[in-house]
């Protein structure tokens, strides 16, 4: 790399910089307020609304502040905002709004007891620092200066496809638990019948596009730790351990015969159990 070109570097994550620790106070905060409101209501289950909302707050403060390219600003904070708040008010609808608590929210409750205040209040702002740290690949796709190219509009190709994967998967799940004879049951219909998680696989496939936009900043391969965080997070935290650990308490043998024959998250064709 030239002498010119490293000042460039230089300053994109000189920028990138900025943008992190502006974007840090905003989620501490809106966290900390939400952490005080639950201490009243007994309710965490606005974590998981507010933490996808932010992030789309996050690319659009990025996108407004920073100096990169613009249409790629634009395309950054159009994409990241739509599917971070479509999931947000999916969220609220389908587990918050006329709902009790989210089961594994209630469970850390109870397991926490004295104790709960202090741990989810150390919990919110956990996922305050996760948003901030998982908003590298924005803030470097709002670094880029380049002109749109061949990566970007394959970036753009894979959102669409992911985002109408999360939003069928999304829907068909909603569906099939609004039919009052399905309660108790396990959704196979659709896309979960390939996956017994297809809505993370698909928001993972999200983190993937917004990675590949930040290929535009120098050294922007880094944005690629996003998805390789939330990977693991979807497979061994937050994401599918804890949502697989509420459904067997719920649904029992049934979910289980589920796991033997349905892939966990990349969808795959159902496997085949012999009866005895």
């Amino acid at each position: 790399m030239s002498g010119e070109g490293v000042q460039d570097a230089a300053a994109a994550w000189r920028e990138v910089g900025r943008l992190l620790a502006l974007g840090w106070p905003v989620c501490a905060g809106v966290m900390g307020a939400l952490w005080w409101r639950q201490t009243r209501t007994k309710d965490a289950t606005s974590v998981d609304i507010a933490w996808s909302a932010l992030l789309g707050v996050l690319a659009v403060l990025y996108a407004v502040l920073s100096s990169g390219e613009p249409a790629r600003r634009t395309a950054l904070a159009v994409m990241v905002a739509s599917a971070t708040w479509r999931l947000a008010w999916h969220l609220y609808t389908d587990r918050a709004r006329g709902r009790p608590e989210d089961g594994r929210y209630a469970a850390l409750r109870r397991e926490w007891g004295a104790s709960a205040q202090p741990k989810f209040f150390a919990f919110f702002q956990a996922q305050a620092l996760l948003d901030v740290l998982l908003s590298l690949p924005f803030a470097l796709a709002c670094a880029g200066r380049g002109p749109l190219g061949a990566t970007d509009f394959a970036a753009l190709a894979l959102w669409c496809v992911s985002l109408v994967g999360e939003g069928v998967a999304d829907a068909q799940l909603a569906a099939f638990k609004r039919d009052p004879a399905n309660r108790g049951r396990t959704c196979r219909v659709g896309l979960w019948r390939y996956s017994r998680h297809p809505n993370y696989f698909f928001q993972w496939c999200l983190w993937i596009a917004y990675a590949m936009l930040a290929f535009a900043a120098p050294w922007g391969a880094a944005g690629l730790a996003a998805p390789l965080v939330m990977l693991g997070l979807i497979l061994f935290v937050t994401g599918i351990p804890p949502t697989e650990a509420q459904a067997l308490r719920s649904r029992g043998d049934d979910y289980r015969d589920y796991q033997r024959t349905t892939s966990a998250f990349v969808p795959w064709f159902p496997a085949q159990v012999k009866r005895t």
